[in-house]
């Protein structure tokens, strides 16, 4: 159990969800905001961009402009959101390390930040960028089909310990959020990582669709969110999620940690810099950020998208992203996904 202790430990970190009440007060958009964050006075000299690791019209890439339009207006110039794409997020997470770090340029970091280091594909990790803000956080859900025989999370862990390599899951591709969210769901269970046999997809809606033309038994999603639509269809009910709290959207679906399970695993997003820029710069964003997170244009954003607003300050985040990291090595170490 000491590894999805760990795993629990980084993903709960100073866990302050919404708790920006120190912060500016503003709305977002300048205002109030404006004499209390404006702690670098000469910046910005010029138009900031928003680098954005995935594809445009993607749930990063929809946050990434709701934060943009809100810094826009509490900046006084242009943010304008380049989506970077490639590599399983290799090319856009380095994009944002290798820009100059003089307050034009600014990144949306994914938990894959956390991952891609471990599996071989960049020796780039959360050390070589600075942290900001944290502004999402979303957990993994375990959904089954309407009519599946799997009335309870119980239910399928102990079908998958009784009849271990039965069973199939899907939800993201081979070391993917939700592969791993499933393996740490297995070794909070101890059982062993073999006993489900992972079907990668290009993500949760492929992955939906085979699980419920009958292709996977379960999948494991980045978040409930993911799934919102074919929930409300009555096409799919989701038995967990592997968070600290209910989602507000769905009170009545349990949490993993209800039957001793304490792993917590998902997805988060923040802003970062690259090392090196002006730690005034650096307190000047996470001043605006803090007031973003508490207006409405961008808690609207948020819900549209079923995504849940998660805010830690600089020190909050950059403690986070570290243990996370950690957290990520062991896992995946144990699932023999590193290189």
């Amino acid at each position: 159990m000491g590894v999805v202790s760990l795993v629990a430990l980084s993903m709960t970190l100073a866990a302050c969800s919404n708790d920006s009440d120190e912060g500016a007060e503003g709305n977002g958009n300048g205002g109030d905001t404006d004499d209390v964050c404006n702690v670098a006075p000469d910046y910005p000299s010029g138009p900031v961009e928003l680098i954005v690791p995935w594809s445009a019209g993607g749930g990063t890439d929809q946050v990434a402009r709701s934060l943009a339009a809100e810094l826009s207006d509490d900046l006084g110039v242009q943010v304008n959101v380049v989506n970077r794409t490639g590599g399983g997020g290799v090319i856009g997470h380095s994009a944002m390390a290798d820009a100059p770090n003089d307050g034009s340029s600014m990144g949306l970091v994914t938990a894959e930040i956390g991952m891609m280091h471990w599996q071989g594909l960049t020796d780039l990790s959360a050390e070589d960028l600075q942290a900001v803000s944290q502004v999402n956080a979303d957990q993994a859900a375990v959904t089954v089909a309407a009519d599946s025989e799997f009335e309870t999370i119980e239910d399928l862990l102990a079908y998958i310990e009784e009849n271990p390599g039965e069973l199939t899951s899907s939800g993201t591709a081979q070391g993917g959020i939700g592969h791993l969210a499933m393996l740490g769901m297995l070794m909070g269970d101890d059982i062993p990582i073999d006993a489900v046999t992972w079907v990668p997809s290009d993500g949760a809606a492929p992955a939906l669709q085979e699980l419920v033309s009958g292709g996977v038994d379960f999948i494991v999603t980045s978040s409930i969110g993911e799934v919102r639509t074919m929930i409300d269809a009555g096409e799919v009910r989701t038995l967990a999620i592997m968070g600290e709290e209910p989602d507000s959207a769905y009170p009545d679906v349990p949490l993993l940690s209800s039957t001793g399970n304490d792993y917590i695993g998902g997805t988060r997003r923040g802003i970062v810099v690259p090392t090196g820029t002006d730690e005034n710069i650096v307190e000047e964003l996470d001043c605006y950020i803090s007031g973003i997170v508490e207006g409405d244009a961008f808690k609207e954003t948020m819900s549209a998208a079923a995504f849940s607003i998660v805010y830690r300050d600089t020190e909050e985040f950059t403690q986070f992203m570290a243990d996370y990291d950690e957290s990520m090595g062991t896992v995946m170490s144990e699932a023999g996904l590193t290189e």
